[in-house]
């Protein structure tokens, strides 16, 4: 099982942000995420939203630390992606 994560670099309500995704599915993705209480309002379309200050407690748990286009690449590369204005089922 490998999930990545971006660094912290995304803003959004007064905070940093990381994306978490999976290259193999949103199965693995979701699974990976209850074990480390990511909650599920974290899930937006093909990825989780994950705050700077639970980073190191997601790569501790075994996220894979990637750049933020390296992540992109394996999420589209997965067939995993689904842009903005895509209609999307969990």
């Amino acid at each position: 099982m490998t999930v990545y994560i971006d660094p912290p670099t995304w803003p959004g309500h007064g905070r940093m942000w990381s994306h978490l995704v999976s290259d193999v599915s949103f199965d693995e993705l979701h699974d990976f995420a209850r074990r480390v209480g990511v909650p599920e309002r974290a899930f937006e379309r093909d990825h989780y939203d994950i705050p700077s200050h639970r980073y190191q407690d997601v790569v501790a748990a075994g996220a894979v630390e990637v750049g933020s286009k390296e992540l992109l690449r394996r999420l589209t590369a997965a067939g995993l992606r689904r842009p903005k204005g895509r209609p999307v089922g969990r």
